[in-house]
C-alpha cells in the first residue's frame, strides 16, 4: 500500500498518467462530437469514387446530372476514391467509424502539436477541448476533416523546422502539400497562407535591422571609402569618412546592447529573426510545385480563383461573412484573446499576432474559416496561457501541473469530461446514418420503380441532390455547387443561380422549368415551389408521390 501511495506521488508517474487519461478523454470527446447522420457531400463522394474506381480515369466531365456537357474538376478525387473503398467494404457504418477515427486523430494531433509548441501538456488539454468544441459543426465525413489534420501538422513542422532546422520537417511539408492538392485542392492555397506569418515576421525583422542600424548608410560609406581608395587617394577625406564609419558602428554597438535587453522583456510583441526562415521560403516554393503532381491538371492553381469569380460563395451559408452576434462561442474566444493581450503582461510573438489577426479576418470574411481559427489559434492560446501561468503564479507552471496531475483532480476531470461528452452525444444516440426526413429515401425507391429515367428530367433541390445521384437518379443540381456555375461548367447557363432564383421564387419557376425542359419535380413539402403548386398551379401538375417530407410531381404541359 505504501509503495502504491509513493507511486501516486511520483512526478513522472503523475505526468504520464495525466497524458494517458487526457488521450482517452479526448478520444471519447471526439467521438461524442462526431455526427452519426451523414451529410449531403458524402453521397456524391461515394459515387464519384466508384466512377474513378470502375473506369480508372479522371476525364474532367460530369456523369451524374442530366445536363449535357458539364465539365467537372474532381477537386478531391483521392478522397472520393478512398471513401468509396471504405463504403464498398464496410458500408455506411464504415464511413461513420472512419469519421470517428479521423475526428480522434484530429483531436490527438492538435493535443500533440499544442503540447510540443506550448511546452505544457496540461494547458494544451484544455485548449484542445475548447478548440474541438468550437469546431464541432465542421466535423463530418468530408475531405476537410482530413485536411484539418494536415494543417495542424503543418504548423507543427514549420515551428519545429524553424527551431531545429532539421530537413525531415521540410520533407513532411512537401508531402503534405502533395496530399492536400490531391485530397482537397479547394483548400490547397490555404496551405501557403500558414507560411506567411513566419515570413512576415522575418521580413519585418530584416527591415527593422536595416532602419535601426542604418545599414544602407553603412554600406554607402564603405563603398565610398573603397572608391576613394581606388581613385583620388585623398587620405584626409578617406580618414574623415572612416571616422564617420567608426562612429556609426560604435553607435550601432550601443543600440544592439539596448535592443538585446529589450528583446528579453519586450512590451507586448516579440520580434524574432530566425535564420531558418530563409530556407522555409525555399520549401514554400518547392511546395508550390507539388500542385502539378496530380491527375487534375492545373485545378489546384485555378480552383479558388474561379470559385471567387462566381456567385456560389455569395449564396452558400458557410461561405458568407460571419455574424458574430450569432456565434457566441467564437465571440467568447475573441474576447479571451483581447483580454489576455490588453489586460495582462503577456507577450506575443509577431508571427503569432499575424496568424491570429489574419485568421480572425478570414473568419469574419467567410464563416467556414471559423474551423481554422479554432484549430490554429488554440495553439497560440495555449502559449499565452503558459506564459501567464509561468509569470503570475507562485511556483509557475510546475505547481499548476502538480495541481491537475493530482490523483483526485484527475478523477474529477474524468467525471466532468465524461458527463460533458455524454451531454453532447445523447441526442445523437437515436440518429440514423441516413436521415429519411432530410433525404428522399422512399421517394427514390418510388422513382426507380415507376419512372423512366431515360426520358425524365427532374427538378430537385440542392440539399438532397447528392442522395439522388447516389441512388442513380440524374439530377438538376446537387451540393457540388461550383459544377453548376459557368466558371466551371463551361456552359453559358448559370444553373446554380437559376436554382437559387427558382427556390426563392425570385423567378417564376415554370419559366425555369421550360428553359431546361423539366418533366418531373421532387421538392420538400414545405418548399415555396410546392406551396404555390398546391394552392395555385395544381392543374399543370400531377402528384405522383407524397410522404411526410417530400412530394413528386409530373408536369402535364412540358414544352419540348
Amino acid at each position: 500500500m505504501k509503495q502504491f501511495c509513493d507511486l501516486l506521488k511520483n512526478e513522472k508517474f503523475k505526468k504520464y498518467s495525466f497524458i494517458v487519461i487526457s488521450i482517452i478523454l479526448l478520444i471519447i470527446f471526439c467521438i461524442s462530437i462526431t455526427p452519426v447522420t451523414l451529410q449531403n457531400d458524402t453521397y456524391y463522394t461515394i459515387r464519384i469514387g466508384e466512377f474513378i474506381s470502375d473506369t480508372g480515369t479522371i476525364d474532367m466531365q460530369d456523369h451524374f446530372s442530366w445536363h449535357n456537357g458539364l465539365a467537372y474538376t474532381y477537386p478531391h478525387w483521392l478522397y472520393d476514391l478512398l471513401t468509396f473503398f471504405i463504403f464498398n467494404s464496410f458500408g455506411f457504418y464504415g464511413i461513420y467509424i472512419t469519421t470517428c477515427i479521423l475526428s480522434c486523430i484530429l483531436g490527438l494531433s492538435l493535443y500533440l502539436t499544442s503540447s510540443k509548441i506550448s511546452k505544457s501538456y496540461v494547458v494544451s488539454f484544455f485548449t484542445t477541448v475548447a478548440a474541438l468544441f468550437l469546431i464541432k459543426d465542421y466535423v463530418a465525413a468530408r475531405a476537410q476533416l482530413v485536411t484539418f489534420i494536415f494543417f495542424i501538422f503543418e504548423i507543427f513542422c514549420i515551428e519545429k523546422f524553424i527551431e531545429s532546422k532539421k530537413i525531415r520537417y521540410g520533407f513532411f511539408l512537401l508531402l503534405m502539400s502533395l496530399l492536400i492538392a490531391n485530397l482537397h485542392c479547394a483548400v490547397w492555397p490555404f496551405f501557403f497562407v500558414l507560411f506567411l506569418p513566419y515570413i512576415g515576421e522575418y521580413l519585418i525583422a530584416i527591415v527593422a535591422d536595416i532602419v535601426i542600424y542604418k545599414k544602407l548608410r553603412l554600406t554607402f560609406l564603405k563603398f565610398k571609402i573603397k572608391l576613394l581608395n581606388k581613385t583620388t587617394k585623398n587620405k584626409e577625406k578617406i580618414e574623415k569618412l572612416e571616422n564617420k564609419l567608426k562612429d556609426l558602428e560604435s553607435r550601432n554597438d550601443q543600440i544592439k546592447i539596448k535592443r538585446d535587453k529589450a528583446k528579453e522583456n519586450p512590451y507586448k510583441i516579440r520580434i524574432e529573426k530566425h535564420p531558418a526562415v530563409k530556407w522555409l521560403v525555399l520549401i514554400l516554393l518547392v511546395c508550390i510545385l507539388m500542385g502539378f503532381i496530380t491527375p487534375i491538371g492545373t485545378t489546384p492553381f485555378t480552383y479558388l480563383v474561379k470559385t471567387l469569380q462566381g456567385n456560389t460563395t455569395k449564396n452558400i451559408n458557410e461561405h458568407l461573412p460571419m455574424t458574430l452576434a450569432n456565434q457566441t462561442n467564437t465571440l467568447i474566444a475573441i474576447i479571451i484573446f483581447l483580454a489576455l493581450l490588453i489586460f495582462t503582461n503577456v507577450k506575443i510573438k509577431l508571427s503569432d499576432l499575424f496568424m491570429l489577426s489574419g485568421l480572425t479576418y478570414l473568419m469574419l470574411m467567410t464563416k467556414r474559416q471559423e474551423s481554422m481559427f479554432g484549430l490554429i489559434c488554440s495553439v497560440i492560446l495555449a502559449k499565452l496561457f503558459v506564459e501567464i501561468i509561468t509569470n503570475t503564479f507562485k511556483g509557475g507552471l510546475s505547481n499548476f501541473n502538480n495541481f491537475f496531475t493530482d490523483f483526485k483532480t484527475i478523477i474529477l476531470l474524468t467525471v466532468l469530461m465524461c458527463c460533458f461528452s455524454y451531454y453532447l452525444i445523447k441526442d445523437k444516440l437515436d440518429d440514423e446514418i441516413v436521415d429519411d426526413n432530410a433525404y428522399p429515401v422512399a421517394a427514390s425507391d418510388f422513382i426507380l420503380e415507376n419512372i423512366d429515367l431515360g426520358k425524365a428530367k427532374f427538378y430537385n433541390e440542392y440539399n438532397y441532390g447528392s442522395y439522388l445521384l447516389f441512388r442513380g437518379i440524374p439530377v438538376f443540381i446537387d451540393s457540388r455547387a461550383d459544377l453548376y456555375a459557368p466558371e466551371f461548367s463551361g456552359l453559358k447557363d448559370d444553373i446554380f443561380m437559376d436554382f437559387m432564383d427558382t427556390s426563392s421564387i425570385g423567378k417564376f419557376y415554370n419559366d425555369i422549368f421550360d428553359k431546361y425542359g423539366i418533366t418531373h419535380v421532387i421538392v420538400y413539402k414545405n418548399a415555396k415551389v410546392n406551396m404555390i403548386i398546391e394552392k395555385a398551379d395544381s392543374e399543370n401538375y400531377k402528384k405522383l408521390y407524397s410522404d411526410s417530407s417530400f412530394v413528386i410531381y409530373e408536369r402535364l404541359n412540358v414544352k419540348k
